[in-house]
């Protein structure tokens, strides 16, 4: 839009929003679309992480428990050949 008012502009076919062509709009749609993509891919890295984590925790608890219980059986082993 060389010169003229945004009237004259909007007369002519030419939509313009708050100092933005159709193709500015368009691209700043596009843009943000992909930057929220990105974030959302980013937080799902970081809950894979969190999980991972929380899984791992789990199997050192479930070796802990296991180291227990045969502990706990060799104790009830011997009491029972008496």
């Amino acid at each position: 839009m060389k010169g003229g008012t945004v009237n004259e502009a909007a007369k002519k076919g030419g939509i313009i929003m708050a100092g933005l062509t159709i193709d500015g709009v368009i691209l700043a749609i596009i843009i943000g679309t992909l930057a929220a993509i990105v974030y959302s891919l980013r937080i799902l890295v970081l809950l894979e992480r969190r999980i991972g984590r929380i899984d791992l925790n789990i199997e050192r608890m479930a070796s802990r428990i296991f180291k227990e219980e045969v502990k706990i059986e060799k104790m009830v082993g011997k009491g029972r050949k008496k």
